[in-house]
């Protein structure tokens, strides 16, 4: 998929590539989102949507896209194994390392053609490869890394970007105390296309009242998903069992075979439901709706608490879509359904309680970030120019730091952490670990401690990975002061 837009006749300005891939829907909408958001600043002159899927080969589109789907179908245990093995930071990646090497070379032509000056990526493997393009000098774009889901997974924490954007504020002090500066993370939400009203003023302080009066009974939206899961007719089927008034919209997705299912299980309902199937309305349902019923992905999730929506949780993908749903949870928004025989009880134990309907409806306005999208593109077009590196030394850190359950920032001796600060603007261009900077120091210390970084012309030339991270931090410059800004806390 490739589509570009330019809101206005050619001029300079910004040129902002959007990676994704069509895992699913969600990190394709939220790519969506940032390209809608582009066209609200005037210093975007042209933008590019690239799901790099698309640009790869048919057989490893079918493993991710497909193969993963069916694995969350026949064998659930084995993606919550798959989720928990790749969370710690910097492990291993098994067969994303042989994708940048098989699947990289269309994608790397696409970005030399389009000559992007920024590169916002929504899913972690074009995140991957832009590392490693920025760490070999190839590419000298601002680079950003968009998580789609509530909780911080390890495979999105690469080793070189600009900056780095999470759901909520306890996965920036999460990467925080994994080392990460403060200037390089945001919780910026996740991107989603707002609605073009917003959701209604509640008051989330008064636990009290009852729910307003009004002349309509509450409606349901229920979400089979864009492929239409066949979970959605047991929801259904629970929902005829709700003593309390109501009306539903069920969206089948393009599921066709399971929207006529459930045309027919309603139909003696009368009026009470309607059946959709694909539909490009649902902004307009979600700001219509009174409760949720679906599935905890991170955009659906996201595009609900925008709305002020609070949800009811069933069939959520292990992993990432439990975690969403444990914090959205935590947070009064939600609750979640683990057996199809009490979705309906649940569902009527919502709507009857009194308040109850109305407290998670404040809860979920009180998590909407409808304007992430653009706080996105603000925070990486009008952030630190150099990219920030985390250099191998770093990451055995980090890692073996992640595994043990202790605290990286912590750490001491030689291999604690510490970061390398621009000295002019401020920003951290690299973290690396203490034991790596005996080569920086003895070639480039200054006479005052610090360090100033430059293009080495002599025969005997520095480490490889500290060429690395030079070539990477300088771009176009020939020297670059730094100083060093040890990370633990020094003991009293």
């Amino acid at each position: 998929m490739r589509r570009t837009t330019a809101p206005g006749p050619a001029a300079p300005g910004e040129r902002v590539l959007i990676l994704s891939a069509g895992v699913g829907s969600g990190h394709n909408s939220a790519a969506a989102a940032v390209q809608q958001a582009c066209a609200g600043r005037a210093d975007i002159a042209e933008v590019q949507v690239l799901d790099v899927l698309q640009a790869s080969n048919v057989l490893y589109r079918d493993l991710l896209g497909k193969g993963y789907f069916v694995l969350v179908e026949d064998l659930p245990w084995l993606v919550e194994w798959g989720y928990d093995q790749s969370d710690p930071p910097f492990r291993r990646r098994g067969l994303i390392t042989p994708w940048n090497r098989a699947n990289a070379l269309p994608v790397v032509a696409a970005i030399k053609r389009f000559q992007p000056t920024a590169i916002i990526c929504t899913h972690f493997l074009p995140a991957q490869l832009l590392a490693s393009l920025l760490l070999r000098g190839t590419i000298d774009a601002r680079t950003a890394v968009v998580t789609t889901d509530y909780d911080f997974q390890g495979l999105w924490l690469t080793s070189a970007f600009h900056a780095l954007f999470v759901a909520r504020e306890e996965g920036r002090v999460q990467l925080t105390a994994l080392g990460l500066p403060s200037d390089r993370v945001s919780a910026t939400g996740i991107p989603i296309i707002p609605s073009t009203s917003a959701a209604p003023e509640l008051d989330a302080a008064d636990t009290s009242v009852s729910p307003p009066s009004r002349t309509e009974p509450p409606m349901l939206l229920i979400s089979a998903g864009a492929a239409g899961g066949d979970y959605a007719l047991a929801v259904v089927r629970q929902t005829m069992h709700i003593r309390s008034p109501f009306t539903a919209t069920v969206v089948c997705g393009r599921n066709d075979e399971l929207r006529g299912r459930i045309e027919e299980l309603v139909a003696p309902a009368g009026d009470r439901y309607r059946v959709l199937g694909f539909t490009t309305e649902m902004p307009k349902l979600l700001r219509e709706a009174d409760l949720f019923i679906g599935k905890p992905g991170g955009l659906s999730a996201s595009e609900c608490m925008a709305a002020g929506l609070p949800m009811v949780l069933v069939n959520p993908i292990p992993g990432q879509e439990v975690r969403n749903g444990d914090y959205l949870m935590e947070q009064g928004a939600a609750v979640r359904c683990n057996t199809a025989a009490t979705i309906g009880w649940k569902i009527d134990e919502v709507l009857r309680t009194p308040g109850r309907l109305q407290r998670m409806q404040a809860a979920a306005q009180r998590l909407g970030r409808p304007d992430a999208a653009a706080d996105v593109l603000s925070g990486l077009l009008d952030g630190p120019s150099r990219p920030m590196i985390v250099t191998r030394g770093a990451q055995k850190t980090i890692l073996a730091t992640s595994e043990k359950r202790l605290i990286a920032t912590e750490l001491t001796g030689p291999s604690s952490l510490v970061r390398l600060i621009d000295s002019s603007v401020g920003s951290t261009v690299a973290l690396l670990r203490a034991d790596e900077l005996d080569d920086l120091e003895e070639r480039y210390g200054t006479p005052s401690g610090d360090l100033m970084l430059r293009r080495d012309q002599s025969v005997v030339s520095p480490r490889w990975e500290a060429r690395r991270l030079i070539r990477a931090v300088l771009r176009g410059d020939d020297a670059l002061p730094v100083h060093v800004e040890g990370l633990a806390a020094p003991t009293t």
